[in-house]
């Protein structure tokens, strides 16, 4: 695989994680119909020398879907990492 820029780079990025979601299970009820792109958004990326980062999550409330993808320019690879919210509490004192 060849990045060609950053906009290609998030292109990639939300695909692979349509292609992902829809595959492992996420959309197989009614009420979790298959995502598309639209349903797809970048939360931060950046380049550093030949490398590639990018935070990717859904539009699907309650999903707690979050994928990060990573362009290891050297070797022409693409690692994925997901991630899904098993908790989240506010702490208001140490």
């Amino acid at each position: 695989m060849i990045i060609t820029g950053m906009a290609h780079f998030e292109s990639v990025c939300k695909k692979k994680l349509v292609d992902w979601y829809n595959e492992n299970g996420f959309a197989d009820t009614p009420l979790m119909p298959p995502i598309d792109l639209s349903n797809v958004f970048v939360v931060w990326s950046c380049k550093t020398l030949q490398n590639y980062k990018c935070l990717v999550s859904t539009t699907v409330s309650g999903d707690g879907i979050y994928a990060e993808y990573t362009y290891n320019g050297d070797k022409q690879e693409l690692y994925e990492d997901v991630y899904k919210k098993v908790h989240n509490k506010c702490h208001e004192e140490e």
